[in-house]
């Protein structure tokens, strides 16, 4: 009898020792944040592949976007260590890995530390140096600069959106050993959609923010003018801004009218949310933010000009 209970202790044990493991993983997948690494490797994608002549070298590309994404994910990792006693106060962040104690401070500083190094590192050996060099200014930028910001002062998203639209650059610079006029209007154009998609994220959750002390919206203004006013003209300035790489030469004028019905459409939204700023029109606009921008990467893809 007590070998047999010996025997179910040790299984239940190994089994508990699995699970533990399990959930220890998945946190560490958790902070890495990737639905925003997914933005991220999708923007080094484009800017590889406009930016690539000739054929396509596939070892390249993998290489750009392994070493992408491990900076990436060093950084969201760092980034929720710096703020960690922050996300405690703030009901959608309490159940990440480290406010939920799922991780000790301690592995995920040294996760961040490591990861991000190492996908530095394959950068510079692997792709160039250039490469590895904006996704390092990325990191540091956004965690030196803007993460403290966030607590300073309402134009932090602007300060957040410098480093937010390198990854376009980080790929072509990838393909390219340089960067041209071309990779900068890839930049400009992640960077003007970054306002109407977090400007909808900051008035969605306007309330929490504050009570964790974050300055995403002038305090006060609770009848979001200054969210309004981002909405609206980075939503408007979008649409010209996208049909510049068909100008420019690098995709077909096939790809404008595309352009231009998605850009119109966002605006609607973008528009709506400007007038009504309720949470239901932010909620849409944030849901066609994340429509809309694969969209018009997949369109400059596919109307892409060989070089």
């Amino acid at each position: 009898m007590s070998s047999n209970t010996g025997k179910f202790e040790q299984v239940s044990g190994v089994s508990e020792s699995r699970r533990d493991l399990a959930t220890k993983l998945a946190s560490y997948w958790k902070i890495t944040k990737p639905e925003v690494n997914f933005l991220v490797l999708m923007s080094a994608l484009v800017g590889f592949y406009l930016g690539s002549t000739g054929r396509l070298s596939w070892a390249l590309l993998l290489n750009t976007l392994l070493g992408t994404f491990l900076v990436a994910s060093g950084t969201a990792t760092l980034n929720e260590y710096m703020e960690r006693d922050w996300d405690a106060q703030m009901r959608r962040t309490t159940r990440r890995p480290l406010p939920s104690g799922k991780l000790r401070p301690v592995e995920a500083l040294m996760f961040g530390v490591i990861v991000s190094m190492l996908g530095a590192v394959i950068l510079a050996w692997k792709v160039n140096l250039l490469a590895s060099f904006l996704a390092i200014v990325t990191l540091v930028f956004y965690l030196v600069v803007y993460t403290p910001l966030k607590r300073r002062t309402v134009f932090c998203t602007f300060v957040g959106a410098v480093p937010g639209a390198i990854p376009p650059l980080i790929g072509w610079a990838a393909a390219r050993g340089s960067l041209s006029a071309e990779a900068w209007v890839l930049y400009f154009i992640l960077f003007l959609w970054q306002f109407p998609h977090f400007m909808a994220i900051a008035w969605i959750y306007r309330r929490d923010y504050a009570r964790a002390g974050y300055r995403m919206l002038p305090p006060g203004d609770s009848e979001g003018r200054m969210m309004a006013l981002q909405v609206g003209m980075f939503s408007l300035l979008l649409v010209p801004v996208t049909i510049i790489p068909a100008l420019m030469g690098d995709v077909g004028h096939s790809y404008i009218l595309g352009a231009v019905v998605l850009g119109i459409l966002f605006l609607y939204y973008a528009l709506r949310l400007a007038s009504g700023r309720s949470n239901a029109l932010a909620r849409r606009v944030l849901m066609a933010s994340i429509i809309y921008l694969p969209l018009v990467y997949a369109l400059m893809m596919v109307s892409k000009i060989p070089a």
